[in-house]
């Protein structure tokens, strides 16, 4: 198939490329103006793609599918109302362009697979939450919903449409994790806030692998939680990861601290509670890779070990 793919050069774009490449596939990374390539041959190729006036190169003609994963970082920097503009513009702006710039080709990709969030559900306590249950009515469930509205316009072109919500994404070269070890590094880490509230992760092998499948196999669609089956609250969370990296986990950050420093971001990121189950990927059978926090704490570690 040929794939194109935003945000290629963000945590999972950047893992996603060349594994859809290593499964036989061609992948054009649609790359904005001014981007600086920071790419291997071998992991596929840009295509011209300017979302401020939709603009796409003519290499993408022909594509089969797209793979949309732009969005800035929700955790770089505090949440001003300038910030709050960034996150959205550059989450329903973008995928609007993207959409318009789809409904412009003579021949449409046959699916679209476009980034979401489970934060989609705000902060819910101890409730299980589905794909079924309803969104939540904070700021990043009001950006999720935006971001999917967008994507869902694709459905109207006769695109299938995949919602990919996904949770903590569990990598060592970036994402939460390394922010995450910071504080256990120098014996300091422990508990959040009460430690009572739902962490919903998967690592970051298991996401390629969704989203590969999210791409070839037809009968998926709609939301689509891309998270392990096994939710965990933080304090047994931040217990796992002392474990792994062979420290204690003795020292709580207190919730007024955390939002003293990181103000609406700290309920929103840090304190919110959300336990998600995969519920539409386990009913496709999919076997997940790492389901067990131990057993992927080991993993990523001992890839890094190998670099």
């Amino acid at each position: 198939m040929k794939i194109l793919v935003t945000g290629s050069s963000g945590l999972v774009g950047s893992a996603l490329v060349p594994a859809l490449v290593k499964a036989g596939h061609t992948v054009c990374r649609l790359v904005r103006p001014g981007s600086v390539a920071n790419h291997e041959a071998h992991d596929g190729f840009q295509v011209a793609w300017n979302p401020a006036t939709g603009e796409l190169g003519g290499a993408a003609v022909g594509a089969d599918a797209v793979v949309n994963l732009a969005g800035v970082s929700i955790a770089d920097g505090r949440w001003s109302d300038k910030r709050k503009s960034e996150l959205h513009s550059s989450r329903i702006d973008t995928t609007r362009a993207l959409i318009t710039a789809l409904a412009k080709m003579n021949a449409r990709p046959s699916v679209l697979v476009s980034a979401s969030a489970t934060g989609i559900y705000g902060n819910r306590g101890d409730e299980l939450l589905t794909e079924e249950s309803q969104a939540g009515n904070d700021f990043l469930s009001g950006l999720a919903k935006d971001w999917e509205a967008e994507a869902r316009k694709a459905e109207a072109m006769g695109i299938r449409v995949v919602l990919a919500r996904f949770g903590i994404i569990l990598a060592r070269h970036g994402g939460a994790l390394p922010q995450m070890m910071l504080p256990f590094r120098f014996f300091a880490g422990g508990k959040i806030g009460s430690g009572r509230q739902w962490m919903s992760w998967i690592s970051l092998d298991d996401v390629i692998e969704v989203l590969r499948l999210a791409v070839e196999k037809a009968q998926i669609r709609g939301p689509l939680n891309v998270i392990s089956p096994q939710p965990l609250q933080n304090a047994e969370f931040t217990k796992t990861l002392a474990s792994a990296m062979h420290r204690p986990a003795l020292f709580p950050a207190p919730a007024f601290a955390l939002r003293l420093v990181l103000g609406e971001m700290a309920d929103a990121l840090l304190l919110s509670s959300q336990r998600v189950l995969p519920q539409a990927l386990e009913k496709l059978g999919y076997n997940f890779q790492y389901p067990d926090l131990a057993a992927a704490l080991k993993s990523i570690f001992k890839q890094n070990s190998e670099r």
